[in-house]
């Protein structure tokens, strides 16, 4: 895929990394020319734009028309909002993701305005605390839309109700599937034949509801 980054701070050249090792092409754009030198070094294998990316000629340049995904990381609420309503609305980008800095401005990063994913950085460690205090919880990996359905991981307990039986044969609540198992490192697609054993860790899509019945199972 074609990715570009809005942003060449610590988080911005960390994703770019983390998704040029992936294999996918990235490019950052980064305003301030001190900083776009310092990702040249860091990220050689980068493209580098340096300009400001609330300007449509930069995304241009940038290769927007071709991009698969923008992804604006700055520190400012505002920029990255404008940089998403331009990536979307002007440029047709088939996927949007933005950081949102202040979580009072979360409400505004929605797809009316051109955000396809925000990431609130504070929601998403407020649960992680919040789940972390509980050994036994279902960790969130991923929100999806603005409802509660979400991608959960969870251990299975030895000993728990799921502990060796087949996926056909657990009851699962409704609205819940069971979408990878990871079994020390590898992980497969299942189906109804698949046996959870005590240490996997299970990846799944459900609800709100489905997490405490999740819990329930596992543990």
């Amino acid at each position: 895929m074609q990715i570009i980054v809005v942003g060449g701070g610590k988080m911005g050249t960390h994703l770019a990394g983390r998704l040029q090792a992936d294999g996918e092409a990235v490019t950052i754009i980064e305003a301030r020319q001190g900083d776009a030198e310092r990702v040249r070094r860091v990220r050689p294998d980068c493209t580098v734009v340096c300009g400001n990316a609330s300007d449509p000629q930069i995304l241009e340049r940038a290769g927007v028309r071709m991009a698969d995904v923008v992804v604006a990381v700055t520190g400012e609420d505002e920029v990255n909002l404008v940089i998403s309503m331009l990536a979307k609305m002007e440029f047709a980008v088939p996927r949007v993701v933005a950081r949102v800095n202040d979580p009072r401005n979360a409400w505004m990063f929605t797809p009316a305005n051109g955000v396809d994913v925000g990431v609130n950085q504070a929601d998403i460690m407020a649960r992680f605390v919040l789940e972390g205090m509980n050994l036994r919880d279902v960790y969130t990996l991923m929100r999806l839309g603005r409802g509660d359905h979400s991608i959960v991981q969870a251990n299975v307990g030895a000993g728990s109700q799921v502990d060796g039986s087949a996926l056909r044969d657990i009851i699962f609540p409704d609205q819940t599937i069971v979408i990878a198992v990871d079994r020390k490192g590898d992980i497969t697609v299942p189906n109804g034949d698949t046996v959870l054993q005590a240490d996997d860790e299970a990846i799944l899509f459900t609800n709100g509801d489905g997490r405490d019945a999740i819990r329930r199972l596992f543990a």
